[in-house]
């Protein structure tokens, strides 16, 4: 179990100095940078979001296997959860798969057509199944528990069956990947732009594990509690 070492009190700037990687999780929250000495409270108080629910998502990408106490989750608001997934929805799409199929165009410039075509394809339909999982999320999931939340809960849906059906989206990447290392033609490639490809897939696939674990630890749990008062009422 990890102790809570990040709190409302710190400073956000000794946040990031305990994981870097938190920089890249701060526009999804619409915190920019200049936040001077401030501590995570007061950042969080300006911006209009919830401390725990923030320092709940900075534990799950500090800390490898992280998952809530109940206790947590009761602190953290569903809402904020479900805005910090949107936003990341959108960041995936109109940032990371921009950036990342350009990367692609630039290293496969040299392969001949035929590699070309089986790498842009096979990127093509992982960009398309990511994007029928976040539709998926934001038009069915998402609704559901927010007319939950707002006393309107569907009969004929429940947060179990979108656990039952979830599937992870960061398996494709690890293919991607091989396909960088192991496969495109030795000497054609630029070496420098092969290895960036590689670190920017590394990058995006724990980026999406950690996403995959707030959707799995966080956010289904967080329903189905609310769900189970709800029956209790």
């Amino acid at each position: 179990m990890i102790k809570d070492v990040l709190s409302p009190s710190m400073k956000l700037a000794d946040l990031i100095d305990i994981n870097y990687r938190l920089i890249g999780i701060l526009p999804r929250f619409g915190i920019p940078l200049g936040f001077g000495d401030s501590t995570v409270e007061s950042i969080c108080g300006i911006h209009n979001i919830n401390a725990h629910t923030f320092l709940l998502i900075c534990n799950i990408y500090t800390y490898d296997n992280y998952v809530p106490t109940r206790e947590h989750m009761e602190k953290a608001d569903m809402r904020g959860i479900m805005r910090y997934l949107h936003n990341s929805h959108s960041y995936y799409l109109d940032y990371e798969m921009v950036t990342l199929g350009e990367s692609i165009d630039k290293v496969t410039a040299s392969c001949d057509d035929r590699q070309k075509d089986i790498i842009k394809r096979f990127f093509a339909e992982y960009k398309e199944e990511v994007i029928s999982h976040f539709e998926y999320e934001e038009q069915t999931l998402f609704p559901y528990i927010e007319s939950m939340l707002s006393g309107k809960r569907r009969k004929n849906y429940s947060i179990g069956r979108f656990e039952k059906n979830h599937s992870n989206i960061d398996e494709k990447l690890n293919d991607l990947k091989n396909i960088v290392m192991k496969y495109l033609p030795a000497g054609k490639c630029d070496a420098i732009l092969c290895s960036y490809l590689l670190i920017h897939i590394y990058s995006l696939e724990q980026d999406l594990d950690r996403h995959t674990s707030i959707e799995n630890n966080v956010l289904v749990p967080m329903a189905a509690l609310y769900e189970e008062h709800e029956k209790g009422k």
